[in-house]
């Protein structure tokens, strides 16, 4: 990943900016927090270190990132079958939240 474009600056801006927003967001309504709500601000705080590692090309993250796309590797069936059921279980979260607001 030595050439990097003007996208994936923007793009890692943009993520950055959300994330804070977001943990900002958490700590000013801190007293109407429900316990969902700690989900985004762990998820957030993992993405704002994903990107600080990679934007520090932190060498044992981007060997880590390497084997996560191994697909000749025995684990990889599991390991992206565990993100596939957390982003199933966000949007059943999301859907019941979202019928029981209303």
């Amino acid at each position: 990943m030595k050439n990097k474009g003007i996208f994936y600056y923007f793009l890692m801006g943009v993520l950055t900016i959300l994330c804070i927003c977001g943990i900002i967001t958490f700590l000013k309504n801190w007293k109407n927090n429900y316990w969902w709500r700690w989900i985004y601000l762990f998820g957030g705080s993992y993405l704002l270190f994903d990107l600080f590692a990679i934007a520090m090309g932190l060498k044992f993250w981007e060997r880590l990132l390497l084997k996560m796309f191994d697909v000749s590797a025995s684990y990889w069936n599991m390991l992206w079958l565990s993100f596939v059921l957390l982003g199933a279980c966000s949007f059943v979260l999301g859907i019941r939240l979202l019928f029981q607001k209303k």
